[in-house]
């Protein structure tokens, strides 16, 4: 594989239509006309991973992971999880020095793999910022409704609920029902997050920071004060016998790990700061490492103390930091750690709509999405038509939807990203031997039949697969069982971005539109098409 070479990027030889990719001499004079105001440091990156991170996952699935597979060892887990990303954030940081833009590994995958692939890892990552922000929404409104009541402050059910409900069915399968409310409190949480992202990224960092040490705050209080009321024999045994499959074990620990690989899931959302990072072939890889450093010491800690203070087994349960609170005994404790989880799942909502904000910026400057999402705001310089419609659809589908049955699509297109991202770095490497990323991968490569193959994106790309192979079996094994709604979701999830790629993308690409203009003008002058 070359580099094209001149200013259009086309090869000698005419590449297939949805094949075309961006030369990095294209993607090089795109960061520096976007438009976008550069305010971001390394702190402001570094915050906004941690507050994309530090979220649902440790209120919800530490507890769950820990009675189903791991017990204790869910530690062990942890790290195993951690290692995973700090694979593929290793390989963001290199992309990210290279090719500071907003589109993240939408940009990457363009640059590796050409429009087509492209646009499946833009419409992939649509499920990990945008629908999941939709279910960070819901659980935001599950926290806001305890807190007020708590404080003497009774919201209706019907405000606090989706109009659509799961409800279980027979053989496991999750049917549909018409509810009788509208979760008012989660959309209206989406709404003030807007309007902050509308207003500036600067202060939308600022708002953002504030939260981030308040969130990790009340963390660290939980595990100071839940030092003292752990029982050691919680702990024994460390790893629990084996009950056969994936429950217990050592296996249990990597079953656990695919779990609360998700707890993760929002550090690479620096990578989407890069055109608003102010050094951002220093600062964003720093922001990415240190938030995923940060987030995987914390949730230790608190995993810790959590199997220390109850027994794993009663964790199963959807708020296993209060369990362990109340077993700790500190009345006011409980208020201060929903005032965490509150504010906590607030910091997540808006760097995940911020980050699906700055994506369709992208796609839409590149001619793949319309064009409303990419118009800057001529004093604040956002894109804020984009990050309107963006935050209405994530306030509708809070409202409406029972985004709970879709969290299994939402990891499977991260872990996808995730694997695109890491195989981006080896496609960069042999395609531009002469470029010398401002932070490399370590650990060296090893080279087969001349190509170069790195050591850590390609376990980024080894433990990608690990982690979606249970997903997809458990949606295989759901199909079989008579609960067709995954692969539906799935089907209809893809059907819809075929539709809108072939409708729209396809006849708007900027990208295709500038290549046939070239190959016509070096046609009309009677030379070959340059490469």
């Amino acid at each position: 594989m070359s580099l094209s070479t001149g200013t259009t990027g086309i090869a000698a030889r005419r590449p297939s239509r949805l094949g075309l990719r961006k030369s990095l001499a294209q993607i090089e004079a795109e960061t520096n006309s976007h438009g976008l105001k550069r305010s971001l440091g390394a702190l402001n990156l570094t915050m906004l991973g941690i507050g994309s991170t530090i979220g649902a996952g440790i209120y919800v699935m530490t507890g769950t992971a820990a009675a189903n597979y791991a017990g204790p060892a869910i530690l062990l887990s942890f790290l195993v999880a951690g290692l995973a990303c700090l694979f593929t954030a290793l390989s963001y940081g290199e992309l990210a020095s290279t090719m500071p833009v907003s589109g993240s590994a939408y940009t990457y995958a363009y640059a590796s793999m050409g429009e087509l692939a492209a646009w499946i890892v833009g419409w992939l990552l649509l499920l990990e910022y945008g629908i999941s922000c939709a279910g960070v929404a819901s659980g935001f409104s599950g926290y806001a409704t305890s807190l007020l009541h708590d404080l003497g402050v009774t919201v209706p059910s019907w405000a606090s609920t989706s109009f659509i409900q799961t409800l279980p069915g027979p053989n496991g399968t999750n049917l549909l029902d018409i509810g009788h409310g509208v979760n008012l409190v989660g959309a209206f949480a989406s709404v003030v997050v807007t309007v902050l992202l509308v207003i500036g990224v600067s202060e939308s960092a600022t708002v953002n920071s504030i939260i981030v040490v308040l969130k990790v705050s009340v963390l660290l209080v939980f595990v100071a004060l839940g030092i003292k009321a752990i029982h050691p024999a919680n702990w024994v045994p460390f790893i629990p016998p084996s009950q056969g499959g994936f429950r217990f074990g050592v296996p249990g620990i990597f079953r656990a790990a695919s779990v609360i690989f998700f707890a993760y899931v929002g550090f690479e959302a620096v990578s989407t700061a890069s055109a608003e990072a102010r050094n951002p072939k220093r600062d964003v890889p720093i922001g990415i490492i240190c938030s995923l450093v940060v987030c995987t010491v914390v949730y230790i800690c608190v995993a810790a103390v959590m199997v220390g203070v109850v027994p794993y087994s009663q964790l199963n349960v959807a708020d296993p930091l209060a369990i362990a609170v109340d077993a700790m005994h500190q009345s006011w404790l409980a208020l201060f750690v929903k005032v965490g989880a509150v504010t906590g799942l607030c910091s997540v909502m808006l760097v995940l709509q911020y980050g699906q904000s700055r994506i369709f910026f992208t796609m839409a400057r590149d001619g793949l999405l319309p064009r409303i999402f990419c118009v800057l705001h001529p004093r604040f310089r956002t894109p804020w038509l984009g990050t309107i419609l963006l935050g209405i659809g994530v306030a509708a589908g809070t409202a409406l939807l029972p985004i709970d049955i879709i969290s299994d699509l939402v990891s499977l297109g991260t872990t996808t990203a995730f694997g695109i991202v890491c195989f981006t770095v080896i496609w960069q490497r042999n395609a531009c031997p002469g470029l010398k990323p401002p932070f490399p991968v370590p650990l060296g490569a090893i080279r087969i039949r001349g190509l170069w193959i790195g050591i850590v994106p390609s376990l980024g790309i080894l433990f990608a697969l690990v982690m979606a192979g249970p997903l997809l079996i458990d949606m295989v094994t759901a199909l079989l069982n008579h609960n067709p709604v995954p692969a539906l979701l799935l089907v209809s999830y893809v059907a819809i971005g075929a539709l809108c790629y072939i409708l729209y993308g396809y006849r708007h690409s900027r990208l295709a539109a500038d290549t046939e203009a070239a190959r016509r003008e070096a046609h009309a002058q009677g030379r070959q098409t340059p490469c």
